[in-house]
């Protein structure tokens, strides 16, 4: 077997055409479009290049026939924020050989080591972890827009070479309509709860308007950083103009609709991002978006070919939380599912198994657990101890706790 780094035209095509012809037979996987994939390698175009590194193999058998691939990043501010030096590995594919998913581990472990990292995490990716986090391993189904897929077999790869369970990320469902087509009421419990919230004084709905972009946007990231920073180490803010640009690139994706807030006396205090499922789309497209392909994605679009909404990012000020702002937002969705009849089904993801308030909130709303995904952690350094996630935070609560009583 030989591994070499992706370097020319023909390299970077390979990294793309592996895994259609190892999915070939595979009807629930859906390929990515290449351009996107190749732009999170492009310093470009991926601003985490501007705070770190990333690279990527090929794995070919004596053949020169192509076996497997991998990618390795270090994103020195992700890195920074855990109790070690920690890179990521992802974009992992290879056939059902052990020797071969080692020999992909192997490298990309030497390439973290050899730049100072002490843990690898994976499958992850080089940007945000809202796309290609994960390992698939239960829920072997289509997956929703940016939530990987992955063979059955690689689980036992990971965890024979010595990578450990750091946190599972659950996906929840909920149909929207029932075989009828009548629209699905959420649990009376909950719906009595966001009548309430919904009719009180000073509470109005809006749902985002390109043509106001800027506004929505500056509200998006008000909110989710208010509700996210209190993560503290492991949080990275929202940045506006990031957003923005990120938002131009979905133009064609967005419904305006199902992008929904709430605020209080004209005051953000939460929203939901509901996006249309691409991937009902891109399975007809085999990663590329040349002129058929760009014709065919109009057509299912306008034929209304999506017919579910994945429930991307979410948020709730802090000042707001456990007052039923999130079932109130699911209130007003109801309403834009009266008219849009398309729509008969809702994918919550993902969820991550230390946040217990937002997997009781998922539950409460009618969704059911359908797909897991694991986040691995590998020790290169032997010597560090092992914790996962959610004990990680409890230990950081508990010596903060600890530090403000000594103070006090």
């Amino acid at each position: 077997m030989q591994i070499t780094e992706v370097v020319t035209r023909h390299d970077r095509k390979e990294f793309h055409d592996f895994p259609k012809r190892l999915y070939k037979n595979d009807p629930f996987w859906v390929c990515p479009l290449d351009s996107e994939i190749e732009g999170l390698f492009d310093p470009a175009k991926n601003h985490t290049f501007k705070q770190g590194v990333a690279t990527r193999w090929i794995l070919k058998d004596n053949g020169g026939k192509t076996i497997g691939r991998v990618a390795a990043f270090i994103d020195n501010v992700r890195s920074a924020a855990q109790k070690q030096p920690t890179g990521g590995m992802g974009f992992f594919e290879v056939i059902e050989e052990r020797e071969a998913a080692f020999l992909l581990f192997d490298t990309a472990k030497a390439w973290l080591a050899s730049r100072g990292m002490e843990a690898m995490d994976g499958p992850v990716n080089f940007g945000e972890n809202d796309n290609f986090w994960g390992l698939l391993i239960a829920g072997f189904m289509q997956q929703g827009y940016g939530m990987p897929y992955s063979m059955k077999y690689y689980r036992d790869f990971f965890e024979s070479y010595g990578f450990k369970n750091y946190f599972e990320q659950y996906s929840y469902h909920r149909e929207a309509r029932n075989e009828k087509g009548e629209i699905t009421r959420f649990p009376e419990r909950v719906w009595k709860v966001a009548e309430w919230v919904a009719k009180k004084p000073g509470y109005t709905f809006r749902h985002f308007e390109f043509k106001n972009a800027r506004k929505y946007i500056n509200d998006i990231c008000e909110i989710y950083n208010s509700t996210w920073s209190y993560l503290k180490d492991d949080f990275t803010p929202l940045i506006p103009d990031i957003l923005e640009e990120s938002i131009r690139k979905a133009r064609q994706v967005i419904d305006e609709e199902t992008v929904i807030f709430i605020y209080q006396n004209d005051k953000p205090v939460g929203f939901w991002v509901l996006l249309p499922d691409l991937n009902q789309i891109l399975k007809y497209l085999n990663g590329k978006l040349d002129l058929i392909s760009i014709i065919k994605f109009l057509y299912y679009k306008k034929t209304h070919k999506i017919t579910r909404l994945r429930a991307v990012v979410g948020g709730v000020m802090h000042s707001h939380q456990n007052q039923g702002i999130e079932a109130a937002i699911f209130y007003h969705l109801y309403e834009v599912f009266k008219h849009k009849p398309w729509y008969k089904e809702v994918e919550l993801s993902w969820v991550g198994d230390y946040n217990v308030r937002m997997m009781a909130s998922n539950e409460a709303l009618g969704g059911i657990r359908m797909k897991t995904h694991c986040t691995y952690r590998y020790l290169i350094n032997d010597k560090l101890s092992f914790m996962r996630y959610k004990d990680e935070m409890a230990e950081k609560q508990k010596n903060k706790e600890e530090k403000k009583a000594g103070v006090e």
